[in-house]
């Protein structure tokens, strides 16, 4: 025959330890720990038990401080139309690169690319401005612009073009390490430039070690 023996309980009873949970974590409200949205991300893990981890970006607070890229590409033309080069210096790192693709070669170091500016500014004048069309603004450190120029107010003939500008922080200040200027050509040979490059495409596929000698 099946006994079944009944559970014994302790005469005690038993006592649960029961804390106070800690309150939720504040981020500080004080002036001296404010922490911008920029600064923060967030990442959930794909773990049967999700958690949330907080990263920090590229751009840390000390460098929100400083001047937007945009704000500097903004001075940089702007120095460049005054002819303020002693303006512009302080824009430009000390090994920055600038192309200009009118040009073969790049120009290397501060002191090229402004002796660069000093011909251009001697050969236009203060007739002939920058007028900035379009701006990014949302990169610190890469900054696209699409511009024109203007003689005394009117648009000047075959004037457009467009730049990219890469920047870094340098000794507490954001500075430009390289151009690329790629300004309209006054010739426009339209649907033939399609046919140049059909034939150079078709040549690299015939004999593709050319490639190496570009």
């Amino acid at each position: 025959m099946l006994m079944i023996k009944p559970a014994v309980f302790p005469s005690t009873p038993l006592l649960l330890n029961v804390t106070r949970s800690s309150p939720p974590f504040q981020f500080p409200t004080s002036n001296a720990a404010t922490l911008s949205t920029q600064s923060l991300k967030f990442r959930v893990s794909s773990s049967p038990n999700p958690t949330v981890e907080v990263a920090p970006s590229n751009i840390d607070a000390e460098e929100e401080e400083l001047e937007s890229g945009a704000d500097i590409v903004r001075k940089f033309y702007d120095g460049v139309n005054r002819q303020d080069l002693a303006s512009v210096e302080e824009l430009i790192a000390e090994k920055c690169v600038y192309e200009d693709l009118v040009f073969p070669q790049p120009f290397v170091g501060r002191k090229d690319i402004l002796q660069f500016f000093r011909k251009f500014n001697d050969a236009v004048g203060k007739d002939l401005q920058f007028v900035i069309d379009d701006l990014s603004t949302n990169d610190f450190t890469a900054v696209g612009a699409t511009w024109h120029l203007e003689w005394n107010g009117k648009p000047f003939p075959f004037s457009k073009g467009c730049s990219f500008y890469r920047l870094e922080v340098i000794n507490g200040k954001r500075q430009i390490i390289y151009g690329r200027d790629s300004v309209e050509p006054a010739i426009k040979p339209g649907d033939s430039v399609l046919v140049a490059i059909r034939g150079v495409a078709w040549l690299l596929r015939q004999f593709p070690q050319l490639v190496d000698r570009f």
